[in-house]
Protein backbone atom coordinates (compact mmCIF):
# COMPACT_ATOMS: atom_id res chain seq x y z
CA UNK A 1 0.00 0.00 0.00
CA UNK A 2 1.62 3.23 -0.78
CA UNK A 3 -0.89 5.57 0.82
CA UNK A 4 0.01 9.04 1.59
CA UNK A 5 -0.17 10.38 4.91
CA UNK A 6 -2.33 13.52 5.81
CA UNK A 7 -0.40 15.75 8.03
CA UNK A 8 -3.78 17.75 8.93
CA UNK A 9 -6.90 15.53 9.38
CA UNK A 10 -9.89 15.65 7.81
CA UNK A 11 -12.87 14.40 8.25
CA UNK A 12 -15.16 13.54 5.15
CA UNK A 13 -19.16 12.78 5.19
CA UNK A 14 -21.35 11.14 3.05
CA UNK A 15 -23.50 13.30 3.64
CA UNK A 16 -27.11 12.12 1.67
CA UNK A 17 -28.48 10.36 4.57
CA UNK A 18 -26.06 11.32 7.61
CA UNK A 19 -28.31 11.78 10.47
CA UNK A 20 -25.36 12.64 12.49
CA UNK A 21 -24.09 15.61 10.53
CA UNK A 22 -24.84 17.96 13.83
CA UNK A 23 -22.42 15.86 15.72
CA UNK A 24 -19.78 15.95 13.33
CA UNK A 25 -19.46 19.69 13.01
CA UNK A 26 -19.26 20.01 16.97
CA UNK A 27 -16.60 17.60 17.43
CA UNK A 28 -14.50 19.12 14.40
CA UNK A 29 -15.00 22.97 15.70
CA UNK A 30 -13.81 21.22 18.90
CA UNK A 31 -10.45 19.62 16.97
CA UNK A 32 -10.49 22.37 14.25
CA UNK A 33 -10.85 19.73 12.25
CA UNK A 34 -11.58 20.19 8.46
CA UNK A 35 -14.85 18.55 7.42
CA UNK A 36 -16.18 17.84 3.89
CA UNK A 37 -19.90 16.99 2.89
CA UNK A 38 -20.08 15.52 0.32
CA UNK A 39 -23.73 15.00 -1.30
CA UNK A 40 -25.40 15.04 -4.94
CA UNK A 41 -27.81 17.40 -3.75
CA UNK A 42 -26.87 20.82 -2.42
CA UNK A 43 -26.77 21.02 1.48
CA UNK A 44 -27.62 24.15 3.52
CA UNK A 45 -25.16 23.58 6.50
CA UNK A 46 -23.65 25.94 8.35
CA UNK A 47 -21.48 28.39 7.79
CA UNK A 48 -18.11 27.97 9.09
CA UNK A 49 -15.04 28.11 7.20
CA UNK A 50 -14.23 24.53 8.65
CA UNK A 51 -16.85 22.91 6.78
CA UNK A 52 -16.21 22.51 2.92
CA UNK A 53 -19.86 21.38 0.92
CA UNK A 54 -18.98 19.50 -2.09
CA UNK A 55 -22.04 18.76 -4.19
CA UNK A 56 -21.17 16.28 -7.34
CA UNK A 57 -22.99 15.19 -10.06
CA UNK A 58 -26.06 12.83 -9.58
CA UNK A 59 -24.59 9.68 -10.34
CA UNK A 60 -25.18 7.35 -7.15
CA UNK A 61 -21.75 6.55 -7.05
CA UNK A 62 -20.22 9.97 -7.70
CA UNK A 63 -20.28 11.29 -3.92
CA UNK A 64 -18.45 7.83 -3.16
CA UNK A 65 -15.78 7.97 -5.96
CA UNK A 66 -14.93 11.50 -4.83
CA UNK A 67 -14.43 11.07 -1.37
CA UNK A 68 -12.48 7.81 -2.49
CA UNK A 69 -10.49 9.81 -4.66
CA UNK A 70 -9.60 12.46 -2.03
CA UNK A 71 -9.43 10.84 1.45
CA UNK A 72 -5.87 9.28 2.92
CA UNK A 73 -4.32 7.67 5.39
CA UNK A 74 -5.13 9.24 8.71
CA UNK A 75 -8.24 10.70 7.47
CA UNK A 76 -11.98 9.58 9.34
CA UNK A 77 -14.55 8.84 6.95
CA UNK A 78 -18.15 9.09 8.14
CA UNK A 79 -20.63 6.60 6.14
CA UNK A 80 -22.71 3.48 6.41
CA UNK A 81 -21.74 2.50 2.94
CA UNK A 82 -19.48 -0.57 3.50
CA UNK A 83 -18.07 0.05 -0.31
CA UNK A 84 -16.63 3.10 0.51
CA UNK A 85 -15.47 2.24 3.64
CA UNK A 86 -13.93 -0.81 2.53
CA UNK A 87 -11.91 1.46 -0.12
CA UNK A 88 -10.89 4.17 2.19
CA UNK A 89 -9.42 2.05 4.70
CA UNK A 90 -7.60 0.25 1.75
CA UNK A 91 -5.97 4.09 1.80
CA UNK A 92 -5.53 3.80 5.33
CA UNK A 93 -7.94 5.90 6.78
CA UNK A 94 -10.84 5.43 9.25
CA UNK A 95 -14.13 4.20 8.75
CA UNK A 96 -16.88 5.43 11.57
CA UNK A 97 -20.79 4.24 10.86
CA UNK A 98 -23.16 6.77 11.66
CA UNK A 99 -24.33 4.45 14.71
CA UNK A 100 -20.95 4.69 15.82
CA UNK A 101 -19.34 1.81 14.75
CA UNK A 102 -15.89 1.95 13.84
CA UNK A 103 -15.02 0.14 10.63
CA UNK A 104 -11.37 -2.00 10.49
CA UNK A 105 -9.96 -3.91 8.02
CA UNK A 106 -10.53 -6.82 9.80
CA UNK A 107 -14.25 -6.21 10.13
CA UNK A 108 -15.16 -5.05 6.71
CA UNK A 109 -14.93 -8.15 5.13
CA UNK A 110 -17.19 -9.71 7.81
CA UNK A 111 -19.57 -6.48 6.98
CA UNK A 112 -19.89 -6.74 3.29
CA UNK A 113 -20.59 -10.39 3.58
CA UNK A 114 -23.29 -9.56 6.11
CA UNK A 115 -24.62 -6.56 3.81
CA UNK A 116 -24.20 -9.14 0.97
CA UNK A 117 -26.65 -11.96 3.31
CA UNK A 118 -28.90 -8.95 4.34
CA UNK A 119 -29.40 -7.63 0.77
CA UNK A 120 -30.15 -11.64 -0.43
CA UNK A 121 -32.46 -12.42 2.21
CA UNK A 122 -34.42 -9.10 1.12
CA UNK A 123 -34.85 -10.37 -2.35
CA UNK A 124 -35.80 -13.81 -1.26
CA UNK A 125 -38.67 -12.15 0.75
CA UNK A 126 -37.12 -13.71 4.01
CA UNK A 127 -36.61 -10.52 5.67
CA UNK A 128 -38.51 -7.18 4.58
CA UNK A 129 -37.26 -3.50 6.05
CA UNK A 130 -34.16 -1.62 5.99
CA UNK A 131 -32.10 -1.51 9.20
CA UNK A 132 -32.78 -0.78 12.73
CA UNK A 133 -34.42 2.69 13.52
CA UNK A 134 -31.85 5.47 14.27
CA UNK A 135 -31.61 5.36 18.34
CA UNK A 136 -30.06 8.29 20.86
CA UNK A 137 -28.09 5.62 22.12
CA UNK A 138 -26.26 5.29 18.85
CA UNK A 139 -25.88 8.81 18.65
CA UNK A 140 -24.28 9.12 21.80
CA UNK A 141 -21.75 6.00 20.87
CA UNK A 142 -21.12 7.58 17.45
CA UNK A 143 -20.12 11.37 19.30
CA UNK A 144 -18.11 8.87 21.72
CA UNK A 145 -16.18 7.32 18.87
CA UNK A 146 -15.64 9.79 16.76
CA UNK A 147 -13.97 11.75 19.69
CA UNK A 148 -12.14 8.25 20.54
CA UNK A 149 -10.95 7.83 16.68
CA UNK A 150 -10.05 11.63 16.59
CA UNK A 151 -7.47 11.34 19.82
CA UNK A 152 -6.33 8.02 18.17
CA UNK A 153 -5.47 9.80 14.99
CA UNK A 154 -3.50 12.56 16.46
CA UNK A 155 -1.58 10.48 18.80
CA UNK A 156 -0.70 9.27 15.21
CA UNK A 157 -2.29 5.68 15.79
Amino acid sequence: MNARVSLTLNIYVDADACPVKEEVFRVAERHSIRVYLVSNNWYRGPENPLVHKVTVEKDPDAADDWIAEQVISGDIVITSDIPLAARCIEKGAKALRPNGKLLSQDAIGMAIAMRDLSAHLRETGKITGGPAPFTRRDRSRFSDNLETTIQAAKRGK
